[in-house]
């Protein structure tokens, strides 16, 4: 037997979780059933993936080896060359034709990439800069020239450019096993990318005619034939990036001979093109424990003035890649140093121009070094002999081994915190690209998040072990509210070319997803084991999403479509609310105590307002005594317990067991706190139990609890204490987006004002009359003209 005790709720009325939006292939009847296994919306398991998530029996994927003479024109930013492609056909299937990206074909005046482009905001006004900009996209000759595509017997093939793709009709068809060659020579105009938005290009520097180039996308590259989509010829509209084959590369740069080249793999020409000086402080920087100078400032700014008209060739190579990128200046200051990888020595190198000063060599290579070691603890060993920074125009941007990222100190050399942190930052993340998607290689055109998330969640775990407090912009859960409680959304299952809001869907999202499932749902130990399991598993290989689900599933023992369907598969938030809290304590049955408790509670009851102003009126039964009777004596006592009840209750005793005699004097708290689940996405209830002696525990509630009704469950607490006080999600570990409904008794969150002075514009005479005064009578007139120029 229990009583009911009404304990103060709060008044405000909460809705129930609207219904789900519909999901991919969903044939369940229930939308509220948040638990519905999501296998149904995968891809059937076969032998070349399997249930697990792991590659199958029968798993294959194509390869693409290159070499490439390649020249760069430094009087005219152009490109040219010639890529020799031997293309091995290990699918199951006859090929008739190749697919060729041809990615500078984006840049063309007449490309859909430009033609989709949505207008900008011009009012109420638009910087010379974007406006340059736009201006630049309208006659800026882009795009490949294709020169000839030839075979190995250098015989014409028949060829077909389809926007930002060529197909590529061979001759007879390509079997199974076999191999074929082509040969591609072209040329393009290398893009300004401080004008126009690319992932490559080139900057100026006007103070000394020098260039800094940044290449990337610049040869005719195979598209990847895959199990699950075949061709991935999706057209590059530049926001959806890459999906590439692996394979091994030669490259010959040709440049002006007093230009320093980095690139992707292990340059093969030392003793040809560096100076036997830089030579020697290689080797120094390999054993050294910090970061030294291979290129010095002042040598840096010494060969800035050089004008030679000679050409250098060097020569890289790079084995089991999946791109390659190359950068190129007369700017290039060069530091290095070995960082021991897994037994084996990988050198981190920075390049950059001495407008990067303080900054970089003090920062950037540590980064890298930092990078490697964190990365690979969640992953694997990076398997590369070098891995490389470079400043230039391109803000953050990665291929195997090499990256390009922008942030500079002012000119004077001082830098914001903002700036020193989105250095560390960018460059950890564009490293940690080599993990994500260079060597898991996943598809980037069609799915952002599996290598930004992916390495957006890295990169907040590499930036707190960087130092305490480190400013991540992503990866703690409270960071993602604004966004989560926002609209215009689509979930992070949608292809990369129809994301909205790019960064927080694809990069925030499934990062702090990430780091809630490892530090909430699974814990650390079990979650670190999953993932890393799945970077072993498809290193060097092409996963998909399924396939990371399957095995983050497998690798944990824990059923996780609930958390894929909310996170990953909808457009819910994270929004739990405490709707009322009951309070139940066991009643004995003894009628004395019965009988007192409801004395004290009457004594104890403030008379109703018409009662106390009735007490005051002239009553009839005073003046006509006869009128009272036993039921108007002192006698009489309504709680009066009754000896048949205390004998009833005698008997009720003694039939129970000594166990259960001792229940029934517990004085144990039985409180119901219904929970309401108002944003639709389910998760974990945690709750801070405050208690009136002043103490409190953190209570763990796993999100199975929903399994039965999504969107209210009550929950049974048990108590000797009594509680005064209930919070959920105090550490902020779940994204919640509204704090106010997360406390009982509710709690008052303000929201701030200021106050300001109204202030009244001046009319046109006023204006007038107070630039006369302002006005210097000898004030230069060319000087005025000049004023509003440099002001912009």
């Amino acid at each position: 037997m229990f009583r009911y005790l009404p304990l103060f709720t709060s008044a405000i009325l909460f809705a129930a979780a609207a219904p789900a939006q519909p999901l991919p292939n969903n044939k369940h009847s229930d939308p509220l059933d948040r638990f519905f296994q999501i296998d149904t919306w995968l891809p059937t398991p076969n032998a070349q993936r399997t249930a697990s998530g792991a590659p199958g029996p029968a798993y294959w994927q194509q390869r693409a080896d290159y070499e490439i003479d390649v020249t760069l024109d430094d009087r005219n930013q152009r490109i040219s060359g010639i890529a020799r492609i031997d293309y091995h056909n290990r699918s199951p299937h006859t090929l008739n034709y190749l697919w060729i990206q041809l990615d500078q074909n984006r840049f063309e005046t007449d490309s859909d990439s430009a033609l989709i482009r949505s207008a900008p905001s011009l009012a109420p006004r638009t910087s010379f800069q974007s406006m340059n900009s736009i201006l630049a996209g309208l006659v800026f000759d882009g795009g490949y020239k294709i020169e000839s595509v030839t075979d190995a017997g250098n015989a014409a093939i028949r060829h077909a450019i389809v926007k930002t793709m060529m197909r590529v009709d061979l001759d007879k068809p390509l079997e199974p096993g076999k191999s074929t060659q082509i040969n591609i020579r072209y040329s393009y105009n290398i893009v300004d990318a401080k004008m126009m938005r690319a992932r490559g290009g080139y900057e100026f520097f006007e103070e000394d005619e020098n260039y800094i180039y940044e290449i990337a996308q610049w040869f005719p590259r195979v598209v990847s034939y895959t199990d699950y989509t075949g061709w991935q010829h999706k057209q590059f509209l530049g926001r959806g990036e890459f999906t590439l084959e692996l394979g091994d590369y030669t490259v010959r740069i040709t440049v002006p001979e007093d230009m320093v080249v980095t690139a992707t793999g292990e340059l093969k020409n030392s003793d040809k093109v560096l100076e036997p000086t830089w030579i020697e402080r290689l080797v120094e920087a390999r054993k050294s424990e910090k970061p030294i100078f291979v290129i010095t400032p002042d040598e840096a700014k010494e060969n800035e003035v050089r004008r030679s008209e000679q050409t250098k060739t060097w020569v890289f190579t790079a084995k089991n890649v999946r791109d390659f990128a190359f950068a190129a200046s007369r700017k290039f200051i060069w530091d290095a140093v070995g960082v021991d990888v897994g037994g084996k020595k990988v050198m981190a190198m920075s390049f950059y121009p001495n407008e990067a000063e303080p900054l970089w060599s003090q920062y950037s290579t540590e980064a890298i070094a930092h990078t490697l070691e964190v990365y690979g603890r969640f992953s694997f060993d990076y398997p590369y002999p070098v891995a490389i920074s470079v400043n230039g125009p391109v803000y953050g941007m990665e291929y195997p081994m090499i990256c390009f990222n922008g942030p500079r100190p002012e000119k004077d050399g001082t830098y914001s915190k903002s700036t020193k942190y989105g250095l560390i930052s960018v460059v950890i993340h564009e490293v940690g690209h080599n993990f994500f998607p260079m060597i898991v290689n996943s598809d980037e055109r069609q799915w952002t998040w599996m290598d930004e998330g992916l390495n957006t969640f890295l990169q907040y775990l590499a930036e707190q072990e960087w130092e305490e407090d480190y400013p991540s912009r992503r990866g703690d859960p409270e960071k993602i509210v604004p966004y989560m409680r926002g609209g215009n959304q689509r979930p992070i299952m949608t292809g990369s070319g129809e994301i909205l809001q790019f960064g927080s869907n694809a990069y925030a999202k499934p990062a702090t997803a990430l780091n809630i499932l490892r530090e909430t749902i699974l814990g650390r130990e079990v979650f670190d084991f999953a993932f890393a399991e799945y970077a072993r598993r498809w290193k060097f290989k092409r996963p998909t999403p399924s396939d990371f689900f399957r095995t983050m599933e497998d690798a944990s023992g824990v059923d996780l479509d609930w958390f894929w369907r909310g996170w990953f598969y909808s457009t819910d938030h994270v929004d739990i609310a405490i709707e009322n809290v009951k309070l139940f304590q066991i009643d004995s049955g003894d009628p004395d105590d019965d009988a007192e408790r409801k004395r004290k509670e009457r004594d104890a009851r403030e008379p109703t307002l018409s009662k106390q102003r009735n007490a005051e009126l002239p009553k009839r039964i005073d003046w006509q005594p006869g009128l009272k009777d036993f039921y108007n004596s002192p006698a009489y006592d309504e709680l009066t317990v009754e000896e048949s009840a205390r004998k009833s209750f005698q008997k009720f005793l003694e039939s129970l067991e000594d166990d259960e005699r001792a229940m029934l004097s517990r004085t144990t708290n039985f409180y119901v706190v219904r929970f309401s689940n108002v944003g639709g996405l389910v998760m974990p209830v945690i709750v801070r139990i405050h208690y009136g002696d002043d103490s409190s525990e953190l209570v763990h509630i796993p999100a199975e609890i929903w399994r039965g009704n999504s969107q209210h469950v009550d929950k049974l607490f048990l108590s000797d204490k009594e509680i005064v006080r209930l919070q959920l999600d105090p550490r902020r570990e779940t994204a919640d987006t509204e704090e106010s409904n997360n406390h009982w008794p509710p709690k008052l969150v303000p929201s701030r004002f200021k106050l300001f002075k109204d202030k009244k514009p001046k009319n046109p005479m006023q204006k007038a009359n107070g630039e006369e005064k302002e006005k210097p009578e000898d004030k230069d007139d060319d000087e005025d003209e000049d004023a509003p120029d440099k002001k912009s």
